[in-house]
């Protein structure tokens, strides 16, 4: 019962700041609700109970990437838009009735969406005992790839960096 009311709660919240990141003209806020909706997003793969993904949700996108937003917005030190153009465009009614078309759509294929309680069983993809597993076994060599391959390229970065100072 909890969970399904957090869940509940987080969905909704999400979407609303979805929604006001596309809306609203400042960026600065524009951002900071970015940030919200990821933190909220983070509470839903928790109540799905995959606590890594929620965790790399957190680190990486509500703290790596809204640090460089954040940088590129004062960088660019952006002010309020000032809209000029009219207020209803064609183009905006079409994204919008494409919008909702989307969305009925949603809505019909997930009218039969009753598994939420079983789902939960079944679920271990999310756990950090079965990524690290995989990793280890099925994947050790992709791993050690991808591993070797970003060290290459941060010396590569140090060396262009030196290069420069």
């Amino acid at each position: 019962m909890v969970e399904t009311v957090l869940f509940w709660v987080l969905a909704v919240l999400s979407i609303a700041t979805a929604l006001a990141v596309i809306t609203n003209r400042n960026p600065m806020y524009s951002v900071l609700l970015l940030v919200v909706n990821f933190f909220c997003i983070g509470g839903l793969y928790l109540t799905l109970n995959a606590e890594f993904i929620a965790v790399i949700q957190i680190i990486v996108y509500a703290g790596a990437i809204m640090v460089l937003f954040l940088f590129v917005v004062m960088l660019l030190n952006l002010g309020s838009e000032k809209s000029l153009e009219p207020a209803f465009d064609a183009k905006k009614g079409l994204a919008f009735l494409l919008g909702l078309a989307f969305l009925a759509e949603m809505l019909v294929a997930m009218k039969d969406f009753s598994a939420i309680g079983s789902a939960k069983e079944t679920f271990e993809y999310g756990k950090v005992e079965k990524i690290g597993l995989q990793l280890m076994t099925q994947y050790v060599y992709p791993f050690e790839m991808i591993s070797v391959i970003l060290l290459v390229a941060l010396i590569g970065a140090l060396m262009i960096a030196k290069k420069y100072n």
